[in-house]
């Protein structure tokens, strides 16, 4: 099974409106293709959870025999190069008129917190940030029609006799509280603004009904969204009728010009430093970078994130280190780097194993750590910025737990659905008091106030490419092994891929080294 193989089902599996429960991976991994159960599903208007049961029902209804893979007996695999990616169609190196080195590298920082991060992490600080999250999302969401001009709580709740059937609906803009689901499937929460809270129920009605698919996902504490409803009788609660998201239809993606026809390449997590960092793979990247065709269309290489395993991360971590010492760690990764080919340019991001503050965002590594790296630049977490005139949010991404722990459409093997997610509300980690520690800014920066032609994560070592919504997705692969952790969770990491984008084209392509 290609790397790929699941994410590309799954995808397919989505957009027929089906929600592949984890139990049945393995018999859609085994079927030979998966177009006649879509097309069964469609046939039979199947929608919703696609568990075991609805499964063996839509295999039923297809005609012919299903022929389960033959699983070939396990042999020591023969050492193979990668994959020259310029055979493949779709990412032709005529696309190219010239090499990387040719070009002029143009990278522009439109966000980076280093140095300019003022917050003492005080009530007022804190009060100060959401309601610029608050002002910042409303703004987005009024760029869609809404049915009505939106009122404040306070508003409502004097009015709420008047507001108490669906002829005379009214419009709130807010922050969630207390999302939840009740014991009969419907969704209950509050939404609040400065002048007070509304307690909300969103009700679970038949699949096709608008906003069923938030009632299945659920929402996130602290996300910032509009609701459109009205009073029950007694005026104690809204009755939802339509949840609001900021707009966003279809992204007209920047290009680099024809004579700019570069590429970018994406990796994450390294761990350098680990026992479990994957050196072999690493040089098997390295010699490819100097011999492959392709490699001479990358101009930039962008690392998302822990770049290596760091120190005291985590109780007993020392055990697990082949390097125990940080300085000796950035030491040897700045010596890796130098050794790709000089014309291209390194980003480096922290991320939650490095030397920095692990509150987000996060400031660039301290420059006592920059003194071995020479074709490096280093930038904070999340950084917005653009290559070549092409838009790119990079982010390492340690909110995806939070996406795993909130919604029900989210989990360790689709780090993708998070990434949806966050497009889909304009910010990269909503909920205060997470599992993602926050700096409370007095402008939130984790606001997606500018939408990137690239959007890049990683943290939780898997791979992924797509485009959504006219966005390129990229969540950027590890270069470490499974680790213990990893391993009693029984999760298994897609590491060393490199990812590649054609900043002219957009094409995207992703090579193993593994």
């Amino acid at each position: 099974m290609s790397d790929t193989e699941w994410a590309e089902i799954h995808r397919k599996v989505m957009a027929a409106g089906l929600i592949p429960a984890r139990s049945v991976r393995g018999k859609l991994l085994a079927l030979p293709s998966i177009e006649p159960l879509l097309q069964a599903a469609e046939t039979t208007g199947s929608k919703g959870m696609l568990d075991e049961a609805m499964l063996d029902s839509l295999l039923t209804q297809i005609q012919t025999p299903v022929v389960a893979r033959t699983i070939a007996p396990i042999a020591e695999p023969e050492p193979m190069a990668a994959p020259r990616i310029h055979d493949l169609d779709h990412y032709k190196l005529a696309d190219f008129p010239m090499h990387a080195k040719d070009v002029d590298a143009e990278i522009t920082i439109h966000f980076d917190i280093t140095g300019k991060s003022v917050t003492e992490g005080k009530k007022e600080d804190i009060q100060s940030c959401f309601n610029d999250r608050l002002k910042q999302i409303r703004r987005l969401i009024l760029d869609r029609n809404l049915p009505n001009r939106p009122i404040a709580v306070n508003e409502a709740v004097r009015q709420r006799k008047q507001l108490s059937d669906r002829d005379n609906a009214f419009t709130i803009i807010g922050l969630v509280n207390d999302p939840k689901t009740t014991k009969n499937g419907h969704l209950m929460f509050s939404i609040e603004d400065h002048t007070g809270e509304i307690r909300c129920l969103l009700s679970q009605r038949d699949e096709d009904s608008p906003n069923q698919q938030i009632v299945h996902a659920g929402l996130m504490a602290d996300d910032v969204i509009g609701v459109s409803g009205h009073f029950n009788q007694d005026g104690t609660m809204m009755w939802v009728e339509d949840i609001h998201f900021p707009a966003l239809t279809k992204h007209e993606r920047r290009t680099a010009g024809e004579d700019q026809a570069v590429s970018a390449a994406f990796i994450s997590d390294l761990h350098l430093g680990s026992k479990t960092f994957l050196e072999p793979q690493w040089h098997k990247m390295i010699q490819w970078f100097h011999d492959d065709p392709l490699a001479k269309t990358i101009r930039y290489l962008v690392i998302s994130g822990d770049g290596v395993d760091g120190v005291g991360i985590y109780p007993g971590q020392d055990k697990h280190l082949d390097i125990p010492d940080l300085f000796n760690q950035y030491s040897r990764l700045g010596t890796m780097l130098q050794e790709l080919p000089d014309w291209v340019e390194v980003l480096l991001l922290p991320g939650n194993h490095d030397a920095v503050r692990p509150a987000e965002p996060q400031p660039a590594i301290d420059h006592e750590l920059q003194t071995d790296y020479n074709n490096t630049m280093f930038v904070g977490n999340p950084c917005d910025f653009s290559l070549n005139g092409v838009r790119v949010l990079s982010y390492h991404g340690v909110s995806i737990m939070d996406f795993v722990s909130s919604l029900r459409t989210v989990t360790f093997e689709t780090p993708e659905a998070a990434m949806r997610a966050m497009i889909d509300r304009r910010h990269l980690a909503p909920s205060w008091g997470g599992k993602t520690p926050l700096s409370p800014e007095p402008e939130d920066r984790l606001v997606i106030q500018e939408i990137p032609d690239i959007f890049v994560t990683g943290h939780v070592h898997g791979h992924h490419t797509e485009t959504y919504k006219g966005v390129n997705l990229v969540h950027s692969s590890t270069w470490q092994d499974q680790t213990d952790y990893q391993r009693m969770l029984g999760f298994q990491p897609k590491p060393c891929i490199l990812t590649v984008v054609n900043l002219h084209t957009h094409a995207m392509a992703a090579i193993p080294f593994v």
